[in-house]
Formats: C-alpha cells, sequence, structure tokens
C-alpha cells in the first residue's frame, strides 16, 4: 500500500513567502500605477458594496448589541429600584401603623386625664361579636383586677358595661347593643332621659333618646353624659350627643336620637373603669339619689 506524499512546509516559510508577494505588489503597484489602475478600479467596484454591506451589517450587530446590553442593564436598575420601592413601602406601613398607635394613645391619655378621678386599665380588643356591635372581647381580666359591671370607655367617652370575666380576658357589653339600656343627663340642664341601644340604627350612627319631660329644654348639640341614679354606670361620663328631639307619641315625653362620642366601628383598645358604682356609693353617698332599677343595664 503506497503512502500519500504530504508536502508540510514550516509556517516560518509561509510568512517569508508572503511577505515576499506583499512586498512585489507593492513595488509593482507603485512603479505600474497606471496601468493597474483599471484593476485597482474594477476591485474597488466589487468591494466598496460588499464593504458596505459588511458595514451595515456590523453597525446593526453593534446596535443590537448595545440594545441587549441596556436592556439588561435597565433590567438590574429596575430590579435595584423595585427592591428599594418595596422597602420604602415596608417602611412606609410601619410608620403608619406607629403613627396609629401613637395617635391612639395620645386618645387614650387624653381620656384618661378627662377622668382622671377615675382609676383604669387599658384593655386591647381580641375579638368581637358575629354581630359587629353587640359584645366585644378584651384582653384583661380578673388576674388584672376586672369584675363584672365596670365601666368601658374609648375615644371621647363611654363604650360599654363588662358583662363576663375570666382570668385573662373579658366580655363588653356595647351600649349599642339591643340590650343596653344607660340612665342619662343633659349635662347643660340636669334633665334626666334614657339611652336605648339599637343596632338598626347602627350603620345611621345613631342610638335612641327617650324618657324625656315634656318641659326640659334640650336642643341638637347637647351632650348626653351618664346620670348619678344609674345603678351600674359612674356618673358624668360622656355618652354623645343630642341629634333631634321632637315630643313622643304619648304627648308626655319628648324622644329623639344621639350620636354615641364613640366610633365604635374602629374599637381596638379601651380603658376600663376599675371603680365600681357600689363601690363609689359606699364611699361617697352622695354620688348618687336613690337608684332606679331598669330591666336592661342602667
Amino acid at each position: 500500500m503506497k503512502q500519500k506524499f504530504k508536502l508540510t512546509i514550516p509556517p516560518r516559510y509561509t510568512l517569508a513567502i508572503l511577505s515576499f508577494v506583499c512586498i512585489i505588489l507593492a513595488v509593482v503597484s507603485f512603479k505600474y500605477k497606471d496601468s493597474v489602475a483599471p484593476v485597482k478600479t474594477l476591485v474597488g467596484s466589487v468591494m466598496t458594496p460588499m464593504q458596505k454591506g459588511i458595514n451595515q451589517v456590523g453597525s446593526y450587530v453593534h446596535s443590537k448589541t448595545e440594545l441587549i446590553t441596556s436592556i439588561e442593564k435597565l433590567t438590574k436598575e429596575n430590579e435595584t429600584l423595585q427592591n428599594e420601592l418595596n422597602d420604602v413601602t415596608a417602611n412606609n406601613k410601619v410608620l403608619q401603623q406607629e403613627q396609629y398607635e401613637l395617635n391612639t394613645l395620645r386618645e387614650l391619655y387624653k381620656l384618661d386625664q378627662k377622668y382622671s378621678s377615675y382609676p383604669k386599665v387599658a384593655a386591647e380588643v381580641l375579638e368581637r361579636s358575629s354581630n359587629w356591635y353587640s359584645t366585644i372581647k378584651i384582653d384583661k381580666g380578673t388576674k388584672d383586677g376586672l369584675a363584672v359591671d365596670m365601666n368601658v370607655i374609648a375615644g371621647e367617652g363611654l363604650v360599654g358595661i363588662i358583662t363576663e370575666v375570666g382570668y385573662n380576658y373579658s366580655t363588653v357589653r356595647l351600649i349599642t347593643d339591643d340590650n343596653s339600656n344607660v340612665s342619662g343627663m343633659f349635662l347643660k340642664t340636669g334633665d334626666t332621659c334614657n339611652v336605648n341601644g339599637n343596632l338598626q340604627l347602627v350603620d345611621s350612627g345613631l342610638m335612641n333618646l327617650n324618657v324625656i319631660k315634656k318641659d326640659a329644654t334640650v336642643e341638637s348639640g347637647y351632650e348626653v353624659v351618664t346620670s348619678k341614679i344609674s345603678e351600674r354606670f359612674l356618673p358624668n361620663i360622656l355618652i354623645g350627643y343630642v341629634e333631634t328631639v321632637e315630643t313622643g307619641a304619648d304627648k308626655v315625653t319628648k324622644t329623639g336620637y344621639i350620636r354615641p362620642a364613640v366610633d365604635f366601628s374602629k374599637l381596638d383598645t379601651v380603658l376600663v373603669i376599675t371603680q365600681l358604682k357600689e363601690k363609689l356609693l359606699d364611699t361617697d353617698p352622695n354620688a348618687s339619689a336613690t337608684p332606679t332599677p331598669d330591666t336592661k343595664n342602667n
């Protein structure tokens, strides 16, 4: 079997030959430039469109490369900005929550100062009854010194009264509940009245106001506070403000509506007055006149 002959030229000889050819071509081109001009023109005519096309392709590739690079850069910048925005949003929510808590503490402090003569314990609302405006459960109980019939306040005034107490919780009946009946008094005139809860009126932000003497002078905006004749509610706690009053169907008394001093839709923190009305009567017999019992809370 015959082996094929394979010519191998060392790279240094190849470089030398190419260099020599280039020198010869340069010399010929310079010496016979007039003779090779048509060839140069022909080559130029052929090569110019090719070069132009190559330049266009190069420009297109370059522009697309820059575009891809810009997109990648913008994507990274967008991710960075989005992360920063998420951080700012989270911080903003924290600040809003802290501001809300601060406002709540300020309101509680003002309320505490308003009724500074009564000892109090702050409590958070754990849950609300299925009927939002009937009862609430708070996170304080017998271990905190709470007891049934203790008054509960928030916002600007009366929230309700404790009806059940456990070791670490208590149930509060709101004054908006149908079973709530509070003996009230018009602060300006001293005339008495009853404030009744009515769940059908809750959405309108009102409660019933009745048992008002026919000759009593009552105007819209009058403050209504708990009266001294109430058996369970401590005296002079703001209940709300008179909305309207008119002569009742019996022609003997007046009836109307009152707007509570508390926004019951936003209850989350309350103050419990740890002074019971019965203990107040024991220490101060003049704190109440002869109580008039009701079938409901009074």
